[in-house]
């Protein structure tokens, strides 16, 4: 297994990196326009094995309001398992301060809960968007 890392640059990875998080995300699903602009203050990049979409992930800088930094890895269903999470999950805590990481789950992600709890994070919190009926849930790192 070799994960190619990239980070979103063109249209190309703008619209994959949309695909796995809204693929994932269902209840959040967001534009190309919306990620376009997260891709302005957040590092989003996409990752392959060789030439195969797996996964995407986001690292949000902390801000007034959050002041720990927000460390998101999504890996497709068809290759969870095969330890493309646990690097693009290093990956992008390499990129973090180390001042306090933070993850939002989707409660349905059930996968990605265990992964996060596995990897010392607690919950927090578990939230509702506007709109939503299923919760997201709020992990730092512990």
């Amino acid at each position: 297994m070799t994960l190619r890392i990239v980070r979103v640059h063109d249209e190309a990875t703008v619209l994959e990196w949309q695909q796995v998080h809204n693929e994932i995300v269902p209840t959040a699903a967001l534009s190309v326009d919306e990620v376009r602009e997260r891709a302005t203050r957040n590092v989003l990049e996409v990752a392959y094995d060789g030439d195969v979409l797996v996964g995407c992930s986001t690292v949000r800088p902390p801000d007034a309001d959050t002041p720990a930094e927000t460390v998101i890895a999504r890996v497709l269903p068809p290759y969870r398992r095969r330890g493309f999470g646990e690097t693009l999950y290093q990956h992008c805590l390499a990129r973090t301060q180390g001042k306090g990481v933070e993850t939002h789950i989707l409660a349905s992600n059930v996968d990605g809960v265990r992964f996060a709890e596995k990897h010392g994070f607690v919950e927090v919190e578990t939230y509702l968007l506007p709109g939503d009926t299923v919760p997201f849930v709020l992990m730092r790192l512990g």
